[in-house]
C-alpha cells in the first residue's frame, strides 16, 4: 500500500541505496540506518511498517536486533524482512524463529525483495486469518472439515500428521516454515513429530500429492513453503 514506512538497516552503501531507490520507486516511505544500535532507536521511535535488516551488521548484528524487537511490546508487531550473506543459513533459522517474517539472500533481485515486502506487508494489514474449510491451489483442494484432500478430483489419503503438515503451509503460500515451525503446529493429541521426522513427511506427502508434488518447496536449510 503506497505511503508505508519502511525502516531500512544496512551499512553496505551500495546495498542500502539499491533497497531505498526500488522501495521509494514503489511509493514507500524509506528511512536508512546503518547500525543495530540506530535501527533499535529507529523503531521505537518512528513505528515503521516493516523493517528490511540485514543480519551482517556492526556492533548489535541483526539477530541481536530481531531479538530486541521482538521482546519489545512497543515494537514487536513490527513485521521483519531479514536479508542474509550466503552461508548463513543457520541464522536464517534462528531469525525466523526469534520471529522475523522472511528473508533475502544477496545478491538479490529487487524484484524479489519487493515482493516479499508487498507479501509481508499484505499478511499484516489483513491480520490473522483463520483457515478457510476449502483451500483451493491449482488441481489441489483441501477440505479442513471433511479432512480430505483431492487432486484433480482424485481422492488422496494422508495420515493426520501429512494432513497438518499440508494445511499448514498451503494455508500461507509463499511463506517460509521451519522444521520447528511446522512441529508446532502439526504437534498435539499426542503425535510425535520431531525437526528429522518433519523432512521425511514431506517426502511420502509428495509422493502421494503426485502432479502437484512441486507445489511444496524445500528452501534449503531453512525449511518448507507452499509455491506462492
Amino acid at each position: 500500500m503506497a505511503g508505508e514506512t519502511v525502516l531500512v538497516v544496512e551499512d553496505e552503501e551500495d546495498i542500502q541505496e539499491l533497497i531505498r531507490y526500488n522501495l521509494a520507486r514503489e511509493a514507500y516511505k524509506v528511512t536508512c540506518v546503518t547500525s543495530g544500535e540506530d535501527a533499535l532507536k529507529s523503531a521505537r521511535r518512528l513505528s515503521p511498517d516493516l523493517m528490511v535488516l540485514d543480519l551482517m551488521l556492526p556492533g548489535v548484528d541483526g539477530l541481536e536486533v530481531c531479538r530486541h524487537l521482538k521482546s519489545d511490546p512497543s515494537t514487536s508487531d513490527i513485521p521483519v524482512v531479514m536479508v542474509t550473506a550466503r552461508g548463513e543459513e543457520s541464522d536464517v533459522v534462528a531469525g525466523l524463529e526469534m520471529g522475523a517474517d522472511d528473508y533475502v539472500t544477496k545478491p538479490f533481485s529487487p524484484r524479489i525483495l519487493l515482493s516479499r515486502v508487498k507479501a509481508v506487508l499484505r499478511r499484516r494489514n489483513e491480520g490473522p486469518v483463520a483457515l478457510p474449510e476449502l483451500i483451493e491451489r491449482g488441481d489441489l483442494s483441501i477440505h479442513t472439515g471433511r479432512h480430505e484432500v483431492r487432486v484433480k478430483g482424485r481422492a488422496v489419503d494422508l495420515t493426520y500428521t501429512e494432513f497438518r503438515i499440508l494445511q499448514t503451509l498451503a494455508g500461507r503460500p509463499g511463506w517460509v516454515f521451519t522444521r520447528s515451525q511446522i512441529v508446532d503446529a502439526v504437534r498435539g493429541e499426542n503425535y510425535a513429530v520431531t525437526d528429522r521426522s518433519v523432512d521425511f513427511q514431506i517426502v511420502g506427502l509428495r509422493r502421494k500429492l503426485g502432479d502437484c508434488a512441486s507445489c511444496i518447496q524445500t528452501v534449503r536449510g531453512v525449511g518448507y513453503r507452499f509455491q506462492d
